[in-house]
């Protein structure tokens, strides 16, 4: 099955990358990523990313993830900053408190005969120390985390000097929660065997030859 993920994120495509799939990107210009008011942290970033799914038409043997990630504090959602100046808002904002950072991902697939799809979401906690005008101006003005929900990067130099602690999975936040992507997949035989990583451990001869095991 040919995996596509329609995401720009770099992140993504790294992490998608770290299960050993073979993926393609393929990235749809101008989708509406609007929502309705009143949705809750999860819902927000589920109805994102299934609306991204949509817009998608599949070919056969296809398999499409999009996915969306927000950062919610105290019921107001952060998305990616319009410029610098948001950007040390939404910083000083998260400084000193514990915040959500909600990944919304969609499987779509057309396999087989059969098509399909499928929404989830992850959440993490993730506590900021008491950051200083220094270091989130330092931080924005060197890192441009405008391409970030929240306006930051917790694998950049900020998470190093400001996150405290962390409750939940570590990839959430960086945009793809990938324990529990395998899961769904995994569920919805999405993924055949052979795959090194995929199947507790099983490899193939071929995955032990390339290893000189």
């Amino acid at each position: 099955m040919r995996i596509i993920l329609a995401s720009n994120s770099p992140r993504r495509r790294e992490l998608l990358a770290g299960l050993d799939l073979d993926f393609e990107v393929l990235v749809m210009k101008g989708i509406d990523e609007s929502y309705p008011e009143g949705l809750g942290m999860r819902e927000t970033a589920e109805y994102i990313s299934y609306k991204k799914a949509e817009a998608y038409t599949l070919s056969e043997d296809e398999l499409l993830i999009t996915a969306d990630t927000i950062v919610w504090l105290d019921g107001e959602v952060l998305g990616k900053p319009k410029d610098e100046t948001d950007a040390v808002c939404m910083l000083r904002k998260l400084s000193g408190k514990t915040h959500q950072v909600i990944t919304g991902v969609t499987l779509r697939w057309n396999g087989s005969g059969e098509t399909g799809s499928s929404t989830f979401s992850c959440v993490t906690d993730v506590t900021f120390a008491e950051l200083s005008d220094w270091q989130i101006k330092y931080y924005v003005q060197k890192y441009h985390p405008l391409d970030k929900a929240g306006a930051y990067g917790i694998q950049e130099w900020i998470g190093y000097v400001g996150v405290t602690g962390l409750k939940g999975s570590y990839y959430n936040v960086m945009g793809l929660p990938v324990q529990r992507l395998v899961e769904e997949m995994r569920k919805r035989g999405l993924v055949k065997d052979g795959r090194c990583t995929m199947y507790d451990g099983q490899c193939t001869m071929d995955d032990l030859k390339k290893y000189n095991i």
